[in-house]
């Protein structure tokens, strides 16, 4: 017996806010966490952290259950140049519901697409969710 599983739609909302994330002129990280509305099928705003570690943002998420994270990062290069790259992270903590996780990944592509991202993280574990494994993705 097999399910199907929905690939959701970002909400209107949240396009319009990640295209103003985008173009955000603050030089501090900063995130907009995402969830999957099960009733409507929709990916929706969580929270929005501005000035926030990266550490902070680990103690903010749910321990046991998926998120999107749109992160807002500052790259220091070993030339001196400062850069901004926007990361999307899929956090899929071990743990969650084989539903949820089945949702999440289904319509990770889709919302990456969507929100134009050219940098992807995929996270098993918020303890994975550390400046060194940013960094080491950035590279």
């Amino acid at each position: 017996m097999s399910t199907n599983v929905s690939v959701c739609d970002m909400s209107q909302e949240v396009i319009d806010l990640l295209k103003k994330f985008k173009l955000r002129k603050e030089k501090n990280v900063a995130a907009i966490v995402l969830k999957i509305d099960k009733a409507s099928l929709k990916i929706v705003l969580d929270e929005e952290y501005d000035n926030i570690s990266i550490s902070e943002l680990q103690d903010e998420l749910p321990p046991q259950q998926p998120r999107y994270v749109c992160l807002s990062y500052v790259l220091k290069h070993a030339d001196g140049r400062v850069s901004y790259p926007l990361v999307f992270i899929f956090i899929s903590p071990q743990g969650c519901s084989p539903e949820q996780q089945m949702m999440y990944a289904g319509s990770k592509t889709k919302a990456v697409k969507d929100g134009d991202f050219t940098k992807v993280i995929e996270l098993r574990s918020l303890d994975d969710l550390t400046e060194e494994t940013i960094l080491d993705k950035l590279k």
